[in-house]
């Protein structure tokens, strides 16, 4: 049997990198997959080469409205969520002195606050049918702190400590819901492709940013997808209010 077999997964940034890793994967371990990204179009082409057991959404996870919105089609449409996976996100580069206020609020918009309106308009679907499962996507950032990366930093922990609060708050309520973070290091995704031209190009930034890693390269998104399907799985059912660290020995240094 299917890993995720009758379970429907909401996942945020799901058109690229790592959110559109796990999305296939949890499609191939027999999920109903609802792909949501602000970017429609790249939503639209996951959905597609799923097939019949995904749908598609634009959305932007800053605006609660449209948080509201996705949870009423899902319910519409599958009639429950068994998982949210919150994998949206944005870098922020810049010291304590270089970060303006508005990048300070961009960055913890997307990867801190909609967290928080994610989960909570997602608790009264899913707390009517159990078990469930919500897996935030932090980084090793939120654990191991760099001087550059004042605003990601800070963001990235706040939410690791939010997701152990949501994971206190749904055991004590008896909902069945379990919450975890997962925190990996440099993957090839987008984001991390977009400091490639300062680092001399795809194939020397690989390389340099491998030199930090003791196991000697940057992660792929299915490692992280991994993850991520393992959390969203019952093989993890005592699991929670706890991080999966995927840094490559990273934070053993």
């Amino acid at each position: 049997m299917a890993r995720l077999s009758g379970k429907t997964v909401l996942i945020t940034g799901g058109a690229s990198g790592i959110g559109r890793a796990t999305a296939l994967m949890m499609a191939r371990e027999g999920a109903r997959l609802v792909v949501a990204d602000r970017d429609a179009k790249g939503a639209g082409r996951v959905s597609s080469e799923i097939g019949a057991a995904a749908l598609s959404i634009e959305m932007d996870v800053t605006e609660p409205t449209q948080w509201a919105d996705a949870l009423a089609l899902i319910e519409k449409h599958f009639g429950a969520l068994q998982v949210l996976v919150h994998s949206a996100g944005v870098g922020g580069i810049g010291t304590i002195e270089d970060t303006t206020f508005e990048e300070w609020r961009r960055v913890h918009a997307v990867n801190l606050d909609a967290v928080f309106f994610g989960t909570k308009a997602a608790l009264p679907l899913m707390r009517r049918h159990p078990p469930g499962s919500i897996v935030i996507l932090s980084s090793i950032s939120g654990i191991v702190a760099a001087r550059n990366l004042a605003a990601y930093n800070s963001s990235k922990a706040a939410v690791r400590h939010l997701s152990k609060s949501i994971a206190l708050h749904c055991a004590r309520q008896g909902y069945g819901i379990r919450c975890n973070s997962v925190h990996p290091t440099f993957i090839d995704t987008p984001m991390v492709q977009g400091m490639f031209a300062s680092l001399g190009g795809p194939e020397a930034a690989r390389e340099k940013l491998g030199r930090q890693i003791p196991l000697g390269r940057i992660g792929e998104p299915d490692d992280v997808a991994h993850a991520i399907v393992y959390l969203a799985s019952d093989e993890s059912k005592l699991m929670t209010g706890s991080e999966l660290v995927l840094d490559g020995g990273l934070s053993a240094m």
